[in-house]
């Protein structure tokens, strides 16, 4: 069988290149006679597969020294907790909610603290992004926070709010490594692997070192500490080792593909592609308000939602699979991340122009 055009919102596509490259490992990783799935963590070999990891990712993103990478599990999902227990030194915080992630930990953070929703487009079923120029940031607030990229409603914040001088977190989880990003202007950035970066089963959370403490709220666990992990490399316990492994093949995948300046260029003619045929389409809408449009994922409709469903059956068995919508909102979503190639979204759209003939 030949590989299918997966566009998954995550798990996603991974590049064809690693997935052979882990394959020819799989039974004996460089001479170790065994997977890396069954190596020791504390062993030398692991050492310097998530030494070369982190070493990648910080060249990628020119990451500073003072900041600490972690590999951690519970996705993005735990941290939704793991922030406020670490920051909310005032049990206030401020948040922006475009969508279910971002009001997922919104919901979460009042576990902990005052939180505050500043900004929100959930009005409109969060087709855009509001405008971040001058928020009525909490004077006492630890944090503003953020989701970057809206994989569900497919929109993505172009502009950084200004947060006024406070710490900025945000859940770049869907937009990770798709083009290049000033780590400085964050307190913390991270997002789960599984949709731009690997298998599913971890979160890479980029700290700033000045934020990792002891002082945390009480209560909070020692595996919910970003410091036991930053103390120990990300070693404290068993990490996800296989995944840890895969991620380091697709830095350096990106590494040899020019970096993110160039991920953001192909990035950009991919999207294109698929929204200029959107916008002239007369069956298929985009329902994203045009200049917040996310360039990983791309939501549309026929505003028919038996067509909807026609439209993903008919697709799937042409070999574009995992196009239905997220169940709150329907429709069809395509996630055209980094390893989607650009004749996948090419053969998308001219399977949709023959659709749209045929109805």
């Amino acid at each position: 069988m030949s590989r299918v055009y997966n566009f998954s919102a995550g798990p996603a596509v991974l590049p064809e290149e690693v997935l052979r490259e882990a394959a020819d490992e799989m039974l004996d990783y460089r001479g170790t006679g065994m997977s890396v799935m069954e190596m020791s963590h504390r062993s030398k070999a692991f050492q310097t597969i998530i030494d070369e990891a982190e070493a990648d990712l910080r060249s990628l993103l020119n990451i500073p020294d003072d900041y600490e990478v972690l590999f951690l599990q519970g996705g993005a999902h735990l941290q939704f907790a793991m922030v406020p227990m670490n920051l909310m030194k005032n049990r206030v915080a401020d948040y922006i909610v475009t969508g279910q992630w971002a009001k997922k930990a919104y919901a979460e953070a009042q576990v902990y603290g005052k939180a505050n929703k500043i900004a929100s487009s959930e009005d409109q079923t969060f087709s855009y992004i509001p405008d971040c120029s001058d928020l009525p940031i909490s004077p006492d607030a630890d944090y503003v926070y953020i989701c970057e990229n809206n994989t569900i409603y497919g929109t993505k914040y172009k502009k950084l709010p200004n947060t006024k001088g406070k710490l900025l977190v945000s859940d770049v989880s869907s937009c990770f490594l798709s083009e290049p990003v000033d780590v400085t202007k964050y307190g913390i950035l991270y997002g789960g692997v599984q949709k731009n970066i690997g298998p599913a089963g971890m979160v890479i959370a980029i700290v700033r070192k000045d934020l990792i403490t002891d002082d945390v709220l009480p209560g909070t666990p020692t595996m919910l500490k970003y410091k036991t992990h930053a103390d120990a490399h990300s070693l404290y316990n068993t990490p996800n080792c296989y995944c840890i492994y895969m991620c380091g093949k697709v830095f350096k995948w990106l590494k040899a593909m020019g970096g993110l300046e160039v991920m953001k260029q192909r990035n950009e003619e991919k999207a294109a592609i698929l929204y200029d045929y959107l916008d002239r389409s007369r069956l298929f809408k985009g329902t994203v308000r045009k200049e917040d449009r996310s360039l990983m994922n791309v939501p549309f409709v026929t505003g028919d939602a038996d067509m909807d469903a026609e439209f993903v059956k008919a697709a799937e068995a042409a070999g574009f699979v995992n196009l239905k919508g997220h169940r709150s909102v329907g429709g069809m979503r395509a996630s055209i991340y980094n390893a989607m190639p650009k004749e996948g979204v090419e053969k998308l759209v001219a399977f949709m122009e023959e659709y749209e003939a045929a109805h």
